[in-house]
């Protein structure tokens, strides 16, 4: 009977649900831009910068970092682990700075910076209500 009493509910919610599909879905945009950065750096890019040696330093230590990072991010995502949503947020912030405030030394593309940004607030806000959802089970005794 004791123990009963000192169980936690431990079913998923509809929220939680919802966040995992979302996490999962952040995972395959994640796999997606990894597999656009090694296609850019095998050559398949139809841009000016289309092979390695022709990137400027910038470009290479960018493409090279994103294209490791990027699949390893979704990996970590897709299994919910902690470390991949702290990789996933260090690698958007850094897409969306890329993209917007160093515009000069790369390309101006403010749609992916704003795709991250507000995947970044979808994250948040999901975060704050598994919070508050959790702080409610809590709260309310086991019968």
């Amino acid at each position: 009977m004791v123990d009963d009493q000192l169980r936690l509910r431990t079913g998923d919610s509809a929220l939680h649900s919802w966040f995992v599909l979302f996490m999962r879905f952040v995972a395959l945009v994640c796999l997606a831009g990894g597999i656009y950065y090694w296609m850019r750096l095998i050559g398949l890019y139809p841009g000016l910068l289309w092979r390695f040696d022709l990137m400027p330093w910038q470009w290479q230590t960018v493409s090279v970092s994103l294209a490791v990072a990027l699949p390893i991010v979704a990996t970590g995502l897709w299994i919910r682990a902690s470390w991949g949503a702290v990789l996933w947020v260090i690698t958007a912030l850094a897409q969306a700075l890329i993209y917007t405030i160093f515009a000069r030394s790369f390309e101006y593309f403010p749609a992916l910076a704003a795709l991250n940004v507000g995947f970044l607030l979808i994250y948040i806000v999901f975060r704050i209500g598994l919070f508050m959802q959790g702080k409610r089970a809590l709260a309310t005794p086991v019968r």
